[in-house]
């Protein structure tokens, strides 16, 4: 190994006196500043990295998931959002009509004991006589999240429920925002429904609007109810009630894990409006739904601790749950008395991990899905170090959940990254969100962890303030070298994720985010783009790389071995980040191929650049900055390259397959047939 290392300095010394006396007109550019980069693929300091590094966040925060991911139309579709008592505020349910014809109200008389408001209608006009009704009749209308996205010559699925004192006549139409196109219609008419009664009908759309609206109107005099009202797209992502062009951004990134429900969401601002799994399972109609008060808004939990399994199942991901250890950002359980909190947790395990003939396991079997899912890590809380309960309750959590489910992670919220934690953990977690200039230099700010305590998980981070704009270039390349130093790292980083990963853009609770939807389109940022360059990474090889010199510590590098899923080829891949404003001239020395091998050398340079730094995607312009693929004209051993200013590139050669890096069993230990 000694020898090894003597030989690697001496060539790095030798192309380093050959090539800088050429740097400043080498390769006919504008560039003033030159650097080497050394890459060894057949060394023994390469590793493997974990299977788990890079993943995703999901947050119920900018109505990433009711409004977004989740696929229902209606927004407050059970009348619950002003409260449980009554009156209340039905918002963003309008009136058609006024008073001369019909009188809106709440009560509590719905037939859900866990969501007893429902919507009183009672019509005072009528078809014909001295108080006729307008023409289309009159009722109640809900835009939904600022509009229905409603797509000619697709079906969706209304469903509702529906009691009165006497026969009903009622339309059920998708309109345009104004409520004067109609798009599709039905009528539901029934001679008895002194019962609550489920209604369901299937609409498809003649024309296309993106802001429509759910119409529910008569001409019948009379007195309706209505409650637990729902529209959904039949197309959703295998049915799952997933929105596709969302789902699809996720499944792009191809994440090892997804880490769910939040975040403050899962604390909130009092205990009585945290995130309860419970609440959130089951039918959806006889879900309570819950006030998100740290983000100031409601949600129906039609996106619930069984969706986020079947979520993660979906993308190949392992879910990370994050739970409520009796901790909110206001008030706390003392520890004696968090034992209940402890119970729910261990429900919850075995609602997602439990026989299909266990308590829970039987209740998940029943929602369809009979195999346990794959449950392997648990936050226990968010952001809750500094709590004065904390380490009381996490050490409750931490011994029952230990004793049930030994082979579950858990992960700490006390920052492990300086020293050693005073309490055991799998995992600890560490949130970072600072200007471009603190992101960047946190490239190292894992290379002195202590490897012999718990793992770190990056479950938020990104660039935040001036720096970040709504999504910039600056931001996602300070993030990019951020990553490659969690990359380089990942013997003590086991899992990092961007925070917040959607926002809908009427309702930006925080920014930036990675993924910008409205009802109708999608679009990422440039972050979202740079986390492209990273999703190879996981289970790849590590390589030894090193720079000489670094031209004002602007660059930082790295370099994998991965194999494609798509040609099943191995790839030599190496990414740089430009942090300065002034192009590079790189030479790439590659060492370790075995003799003839630069014969099969295929080479592509993918560049995420643009013309100003600020740079950002839009729904006018959602591809300004995105990743540009080329194919390098001269490939070899090495090879002279031009790093655009403000930059993240990578390099990815086809190897021999007698050059591949094997790595045998759990010993890490590498073969290279070269050597």
């Amino acid at each position: 190994m000694g020898s090894s290392r003597a030989q690697h300095s001496i060539v790095i010394c030798l192309l380093l006196a050959s090539w800088i006396p050429y740097q400043g007109f080498a390769f006919g550019t504008d560039t003033n500043q030159a650097a080497f980069l050394f890459v060894n693929v057949s060394e023994a300091s390469a590793r493997k990295i974990p299977d788990t590094v890079f993943g995703i966040f999901f947050e119920e925060i900018n109505h990433a998931g009711a409004g977004g991911l989740w696929a229902e139309l209606v927004s407050n579709r059970g009348f619950e959002a002003g409260g449980p008592n009554t009156p209340s505020n039905i918002d963003p349910w309008s009136i058609l009509g006024d008073e001369s014809s019909l009188i809106v109200s709440t009560d509590r008389s719905s037939c859900f004991d866990r969501n007893k408001v429902a919507l009183k209608m009672e019509v005072l006009c009528d078809s014909g006589g001295a108080n006729k009704c307008p023409v289309g009749g009159v009722g109640i209308y809900n835009p939904g999240f600022w509009g229905m996205n409603i797509e000619q010559a697709k079906t969706y699925k209304v469903v509702l429920f529906v009691r009165s004192l006497g026969p009903i006549n009622v339309s059920v139409s998708l309109t345009g925002s104004n409520g004067f196109q109609t798009l599709a219609t039905a009528n539901i008419v029934a001679a008895d429904v002194s019962n609550w009664t489920k209604m369901e009908v299937l609409l498809e759309a003649r024309s296309t609007d993106h802001r429509s609206r759910l119409q529910l109107t008569t001409t019948t005099k009379g007195v309706i109810w209505f409650d637990q009202v729902s529209v959904m797209p039949l197309d959703t992502y295998k049915g799952h009630g997933f929105r596709n062009d969302l789902f699809s951004m996720l499944q792009d990134l191809r994440p090892a894990f997804i880490r769910f429900p939040g975040g403050c969401f899962v604390e909130g601002e009092w205990l009585r409006n945290a995130f309860r799994w419970k609440e959130t399972i089951g039918p959806w109609e006889e879900r309570p739904g819950h006030f998100g008060d740290v983000w100031d808004y409601w949600t129906d939990d039609g996106m619930g601790h069984f969706e986020f399994l079947q979520l993660a199942e979906d993308l190949g991901a392992l879910p990370v749950w994050v739970f409520n250890n009796g901790i909110s950002h206001n008030d706390e359980v003392d520890t004696s008395s968090v034992f209940p909190f402890v119970q729910e947790i261990l429900d919850g395990l075995e609602f997602a991990k439990g026989d299909a003939k266990s308590k829970w396991g039987s209740v998940r079997a029943a929602l369809g899905h009979p195999e346990p899912f794959d449950l392997r890590y648990v936050a226990i809380g968010n952001e809750d170090c500094g709590k004065k309960n904390y380490r009381g309750n996490y050490l409750k959590f931490y011994s029952a959940i230990n004793q049930s489910y030994p082979d579950i992670k858990m992960i700490s919220n006390c920052d492990g990254t300086s020293k050693l934690l005073d309490h055991p953990a799998h995992l600890f977690d560490y949130h970072v969100y600072e200007n471009a200039n603190v992101i960047f230099s946190q490239s190292h700010k894992f290379d002195h962890t202590p490897r012999d305590g718990p793992k770190v998980f990056v479950s938020e981070y990104a660039v935040t303030g001036n720096d970040s704009g709504t999504g910039s270039l600056l931001a996602a390349l300070a993030e990019a070298a951020f990553l490659i130093g969690v990359e380089k790292n990942s013997d003590v980083v086991e899992m990092a994720s961007y925070a917040p990963l959607f926002v809908n853009t009427n309702d930006r609770r925080w920014n930036p985010d990675a993924i910008v939807f409205d009802s109708s389109q999608v679009y990422g940022t440039p972050s979202y783009w740079m986390q492209h360059f990273f999703k190879e990474s996981n289970g790849a090889t590590l390589l030894n790389s090193t720079l000489q010199p670094n031209p004002s510590n602007s660059l930082i590098a790295s370099a994998i071995q991965w194999k494609s899923t798509v040609d099943n080829k191995t790839y030599l891949r190496v990414k740089v980040v430009n942090f300065g404003s002034t192009a590079v001239a790189l030479k790439i020395s590659v060492s370790g191929l075995g003799q003839n091998s630069t014969e099969s050398l295929v080479s592509t340079k993918t560049e995420l650049t643009s013309s100003n730094v600020m740079d950002e995607n839009s729904f006018v312009n959602p591809k300004k900055v995105v990743p540009f693929k080329t194919l390098l004209d001269t490939v070899g051993e090495v090879m002279d390259v031009v790093l655009s200013p403000h930059s993240l590139t990578s390099f990815d050669l086809s190897m021999k397959s007698d050059n591949n890096i094997l790595i045998a069993g759990s010993d890490s230990v590498l073969r290279s047939s070269s050597s």
